[in-house]
C-alpha cells in the first residue's frame, strides 16, 4: 500500500532480508530480492545501496537476526548512514528455530534455552540505535496497520538510514509478550507532543517501559548519507558501470565473429 502510495514500481526497489520467520518477505515481493545469510543482510543492502543509488533499498529481518548476531553491523549502518530502510519484526523470541531466547527476551521467559527463566537483561533497541547515531528511529505495532504504515511512508521518504521496530507478537510460541500484553500498554508519541529532533527526550521517552511502551518515531534528523559524503563513490559507480557495458559490448562483438567464422569458432578462438 505504501509503495503504491508513493508512486514505486516493482523495478524501483531492492528487498533484502536474512534469517527467520521475518525474512521470507523476499519470496512474497515482486520485485528485486535476496535471502541473504543469518544477521549478514545490512552488509550486503550497503553495498547495493551505494552501488545501485538509483534504487530503493528495504532491509527485513527479526529482533534475533537485527540485535543479536547482525548487531554489530546493525550499529555501524546506523552511524555511516547508509541509504536505506530497515524493518525489523520483533517478537522477543527466536521463532524459526522454535522458542530460542532473544535479544529482546524480558528477564524471566521461559524459553528452551531459558528453562527456568531468562537470566540477562534485554537490550534497548531504541537506546541502542540512538547511541549509534541513526538519524531516523521510529515503532509500531502490527495490530495499528494506519500508524505502522504511517512509520513506513515517513522512513522510506527518509534520507540515510531508517529503521522501523515493529512489535510482532509471536502467537505460536510466546505467549507473555502477546497481543493482550501490548493492548493497554502501548502509547503513541504523537498523542504526547514528543519533539523528534530532541535527541534527550527521545532517550527520556526509549526508556520507558513497563505499564506504558511507547511506539511512534522517536527521532529523526537531516543528516548527509555516506553516499552524500563521498562524492568519489558516483564517479566510480559511473565508471565501473561503462567498463562493464564496454566489456559486454566487446564480447557480444567477438562472438558475432566467432558464429560467422566457422574455422574459427572451430579452433576456439
Amino acid at each position: 500500500t505504501v509503495i503504491q502510495k508513493l508512486g514505486l514500481t516493482q523495478s524501483d526497489f531492492v528487498c533484502v532480508a536474512g534469517i527467520g520467520c521475518s525474512s521470507r518477505i523476499p519470496y512474497f515481493v515482486n520485485s528485486h530480492g535476496i535471502h541473504f545469510i543469518h544477521g549478514r543482510a545490512l552488509p550486503l543492502a550497503t553495498g547495493i545501496s551505494l552501488s545501485r543509488p538509483d534504487q530503493h533499498v528495504f532491509v527485513f529481518g527479526g529482533d534475533g537476526d537485527g540485535f543479536s548476531i547482525g548487531g554489530n553491523h546493525l550499529n555501524h549502518a546506523a552511524r555511516k548512514n547508509i541509504n536505506l530502510t530497515y524493518i525489523i519484526m520483533d517478537n522477543f523470541v527466536y521463532g524459526l528455530t522454535k522458542n530460542q531466547t532473544s535479544p529482546t527476551t524480558p528477564v524471566g521467559r521461559r524459553s528452551k534455552t531459558d528453562p527456568n527463566g531468562s537470566v540477562d537483561r534485554p537490550i534497548n533497541p531504541m537506546m541502542q540505535l540512538l547511541g549509534s547515531g541513526a538519524t531516523f528511529i521510529g515503532r509500531s505495532h502490527a495490530t495499528h496497520v494506519k500508524h505502522m504504515n504511517e512509520m513506513f511512508e515517513r522512513a522510506i521518504q527518509h534520507k540515510g538510514f531508517a529503521l522501523v521496530d515493529i512489535f510482532s507478537p509471536c502467537v505460536t510460541f510466546n505467549h507473555d509478550n502477546d497481543y493482550p500484553f501490548f493492548r493497554p500498554r502501548v502509547k503513541k508519541l504523537e498523542d504526547t507532543g514528543h519533539d523528534t529532533s530532541d535527541w534527550k527526550s527521545a532517550c527520556e521517552k526509549a526508556m520507558v517501559w513497563g505499564d506504558t511502551i511507547h511506539i511512534g518515531l522517536f527521532f529523526r534528523k537531516e543528516s548527509k548519507s555516506l553516499d552524500q559524503l563521498e562524492p568519489v563513490l558516483e564517479s566510480a559507480i559511473a565508471g565501473g558501470l561503462e567498463t562493464a557495458q564496454e566489456t559486454m559490448r566487446r564480447i557480444v562483438e567477438h562472438v558475432d565473429v566467432l558464429v560467422g567464422n566457422e574455422e574459427d569458432l572451430q579452433m576456439g578462438l
